[in-house]
């Protein structure tokens, strides 16, 4: 799985349309398969659903994202968990062990776990 989360610094980035960067992470099977970060491109609505399908990204997890976010994410084939904070470390630890959990919507799509908070799949 890979999964595509908001970054400022070493911390998920509170603005998820404006973060500096996106840190994207593989996973499988319980363990890290490769790390990078690449850089956001000019915020246009609608676009970051596009470009980060277009990089292979299963999952987004952010602090916060608008309505309309979600659902194109889930147009896209992208899963959301919203309402997360802290390192981007701390996030992918916790999504490997199955205890990430968002505060905010829910997953939204065929396949995805509803109604958890949580991208389907989780560790890999």
């Amino acid at each position: 799985m890979r999964i595509a989360i908001p970054t400022e610094g070493m911390s998920v980035s509170a603005h998820f349309g404006r973060c500096p960067q996106f840190t994207i992470v593989d996973v499988d099977k319980g363990s890290v398969l490769s790390r990078e970060a690449i850089a956001n491109p000019e915020h246009r609505p609608g676009m970051l659903p596009l470009f980060l399908r277009n990089v292979g990204v299963d999952c987004v997890i952010a602090s916060g994202m608008g309505h309309r976010a979600t659902q194109l994410f889930t147009q896209a084939g992208i899963d959301t968990v919203v309402g997360v904070t802290g390192s981007v470390d701390e996030v992918i630890e916790q999504f490997i062990a199955g205890s990430l959990k968002g505060s905010g919507e829910p997953c939204r799509g065929e396949g995805h776990a509803h109604g958890t908070g949580e991208c389907a799949n989780e560790g890999g």
